[in-house]
């Protein structure tokens, strides 16, 4: 703490702001007392120069290219560890021993099914149903039928929690795929990593054997490194509104979903996507670049630039070496989609439009590129990012669960509306 201080003249008043420092990047202006000390309340839409909580998890530094998970690099985790040690520490807060690391992948491994009742609830839904509307109603259900693990006040129970969301996430995520194409659906398999599991799960079929590709299971891996968590997005942010209500884990991590649901959260790299088949082919990029440049054509380039990183997002760099490596493992040299994608990465590289303005491609570009390589549909693809994301979640959780400062969500407004009207003089007229 510091005795810094920022002075608020309204009028002819001053008031004193504390200012808290952090670790690192930019300090805060305490103004939970602002409302009883001047009758006013700030205005910022989005909150997106208000910090809401305090935080030890996740830093960002958006004009450096910074990204650490608990002060660890970002690069170094996705490059040199998996997903389950990028998961412990972002729920404990140090990189594990060998010993805990073989007993946290245990514990996991032995919590991947999911209620054999649970399978009945995939029956009501259509086929066609998005899988994100089936996430978000089967996470929720989960409350239903883990009783011993839904007391908040608990850290025994919120722990198991934990593991639960962890482990059966991409079993209900496969079952959701699966359940869309008919398929009937594949048990987990304790022996195999997380990542191998979920490909096994999503693609093995119970007639056959089902070799895991080692180079998509790392590939998938990182991608869930990467997308672990992010600070306090939209999501999270959600997560955490809705448990500082006392709402059970299970029932926040839903609502965690429901906002990634959105097409500017989770869905960019779907959005990428689909604007890679609006350009088609490789001779009509030209024609698209022009238009992004052009300010008064509404047309945007998806998958370039980043609302938080003003300088290369740092997982970019990955996951543009991973995509490159899934697309040589499968020898793909014909998908036009994948020949766009390259051809714009290389010109995003060196035009220099795309330099000075720093249009990088993002992690949405590339994930989208590598997903669909490696045979994911794409409304699948926000479902993926789910998967990763739960464990940023439950961290961000159990974090505001143990503040002691924590309270009940209760963002103000600047109202706008009518003043008190008369009510029963005009309804009598």
């Amino acid at each position: 703490m510091t005795d810094t201080t920022a002075s608020l003249q309204i009028g002819d008043k001053s008031v004193e702001l504390p200012v808290k420092p952090g670790t690192v990047g930019p300090s805060v202006i305490d103004i939970s007392k602002l409302y009883s000390q001047t009758g006013m309340f700030t205005f910022d839409p989005g909150f997106t120069s208000t910090a809401s909580t305090e935080s030890k998890i996740t830093y960002i530094d958006g004009d450096a290219g910074i990204l650490l998970y608990r002060g660890y690099p970002i690069d170094q985790l996705a490059e040199y560890g998996d997903f389950l040690e990028s998961c412990y520490v972002l729920l404990n807060g140090h990189l594990p021993t060998a010993a805990q690391k073989a007993e946290f992948d245990y514990r996991v491994s032995r919590h991947t099914m999911v209620h054999e009742q649970m399978s009945r609830f995939f029956n009501g839904f259509r086929r066609d149903a998005h899988p994100m509307a089936v996430m978000v109603a089967c996470v929720g259900a989960l409350a239903a039928f883990y009783h011993d693990s839904i007391d908040i006040n608990d850290p025994r129970q919120r722990e198991i929690a934990s593991v639960r969301m962890i482990a059966k996430m991409p079993t209900l995520a496969a079952m959701a795929y699966k359940y869309s194409i008919g398929q009937p659906f594949m048990y987990p398999k304790n022996d195999l990593g997380y990542s191998a599991n979920f490909l096994r799960m999503c693609f093995g079929v119970p007639c056959e054997d089902y070799r895991v590709n080692p180079v998509m299971a790392r590939a998938l891996d990182r991608i869930f490194v990467l997308h672990a968590d992010h600070e306090q997005n939209a999501s999270t942010s959600t997560v955490r509104l809705a448990g500082s209500s006392g709402a059970n884990p299970f029932a926040c991590v839903a609502a965690g979903i429901a906002c990634l649901w959105g097409p500017a959260h989770g869905g960019a790299n779907e959005a990428a996507l689909k604007m890679l088949g609006e350009i088609g082919r490789v001779e009509n990029i030209p024609k698209y670049i022009a238009r992004a440049k052009d300010k008064n054509d509404p047309f945007r380039l998806m998958g370039f630039g980043h609302r938080v990183y003003k300088n290369y997002d740092p997982r970019a760099k990955i996951m543009q070496k991973t995509a490159h490596d899934v697309l040589n493992q499968l020898g793909i040299t014909d998908d036009p989609l994948l020949d766009v994608a390259m051809e714009l990465e290389r010109i995003a590289l060196n035009d220099e439009y795309f330099i000075e303005k720093k249009l990088y491609p993002n992690i949405d570009f590339y994930s989208g590129i590598t997903l669909k390589a490696m045979g994911f549909p794409t409304d699948m693809f926000t479902v993926l990012f789910a998967v990763a994301r739960t464990v940023g979640w439950i961290a961000q959780w159990k974090e505001m669960i143990d503040d002691p400062g924590q309270r009940i969500g209760r963002p103000r407004q600047l109202y706008t509306g009518e003043t008190e009207r008369e009510y029963k003089a005009l309804r009598d007229r």
